[in-house]
């Protein structure tokens, strides 16, 4: 049996350890808030490691600081994931206070999370606000998704997809986004993102009735649970090198950490939500959340931390919180 400790310490060493190109910050228009690790499913490609047994939750001293954060920066779009971020107590309250600014605001949704108890409002709730909801959904069929997410997850995420499509959700002319995210099952690049939304629309609308706005395609990256998997089973160091025989400069251009940063529930600052789950800080180390707000900086032409994990994010059609890049 292979020591978990001594795998994160050599996953770790091959991601710092990096050739990959240097990029810089442009303007920035999004912030991405990881409220804490707690979720209520565990999935086997989550890179945050997130599970019902986590605590991680951010306190409520940073929660404040992130719409004087907004104010400052002038930020365009506020970003919420975890975990599964409807599980924090103030939740809600970054929704009304992101919302009475006229700014986007994302929540990156599970599905399953709207049947939890106490969450029985949960849909009503984002279609009042108009939040954009990115839903997890690696497949439209059921034993792919409860082999990557769990057994029950594929039926509990269609009855999710139903009640927002019963709001007005994914429906034309509602302004109530719907967005599903498609993850490779295992170590694999996606397929194309416009023929695989076809693919989605066609079956889910068929099958079940369910409509959506657009489909994401995410590149399932090599760090934490993932990374663990694929080690364990001797595939990590071939799924690193198909990712960077994959590579397309053109993507560069696009990467979301050139105009995005990531906070942790500490609020501490990184680059992206993928630097934020290695540690991989942004440059200056001295930069957190409070030290932002309490004075101003601007961010744009920073060099942005990078490592082996980067070339998921350029490789091939390119892949990035909202979907495929080029």
């Amino acid at each position: 049996m292979i020591c978990h400790d001594k795998i994160e310490l050599w996953i770790y060493k091959k991601v710092r350890n990096s050739d990959f190109p240097k990029i810089f910050r442009d303007e920035l228009t999004t912030l991405q808030v990881n409220l804490g690790y707690k979720c209520n499913q565990a999935c086997s490609h989550c890179h945050v490691d997130a599970g019902p047994n986590r605590l991680e939750m951010m306190d409520i001293n940073t929660i404040k600081l992130i719409p004087k954060f907004i104010d400052l920066y002038n930020v365009k779009c506020l970003d919420l994931t975890g975990g599964a971020p409807e599980l924090h107590d103030y939740f809600r309250y970054l929704i009304e206070e992101a919302s009475q600014r006229g700014i986007r605001v994302i929540d990156r949704c599970n599905l399953t999370i709207l049947s939890e108890p106490g969450q029985e409002d949960l849909g009503s709730f984002l279609a009042k606000y108009k939040v954009i909801v990115v839903a997890s959904l690696p497949c439209y069929m059921e034993d792919n998704v409860d082999k990557q997410r769990g057994k029950g997850v594929f039926n509990k995420s269609i009855n999710g997809l139903k009640e927002l499509n019963s709001l007005g959700y994914g429906k034309e002319n509602s302004n109530l986004e719907l967005n599903l995210v498609y993850n490779p099952i295992g170590a694999a690049l996606a397929p194309p993102q416009i023929a695989l939304e076809e693919n989605y629309r066609k079956i889910l609308f068929k099958e079940y009735g369910i409509v959506f706005s657009s489909l994401y395609t995410i590149t399932n990256m090599p760090i934490n649970r993932f990374a663990t998997s694929l080690k364990t089973s001797g595939k990590l160091d071939d799924y690193n090198k198909l990712l960077r025989d994959s590579y397309n400069k053109n993507n560069l251009k696009e990467v979301m950490c050139r105009s995005l940063i990531s906070v942790d529930w500490k609020g501490e600052i990184y680059d992206c939500d993928f630097n934020q789950q290695l540690g991989l800080r942004v440059k200056d180390h001295n930069l957190n959340l409070n030290s932002l707000v309490k004075l101003k900086q601007n961010l744009k032409g920073k060099e942005i931390t990078v490592g082996n994990h980067c070339y998921g994010c350029t490789a091939g059609a390119g892949s990035s919180c909202s979907g495929q890049l080029t």
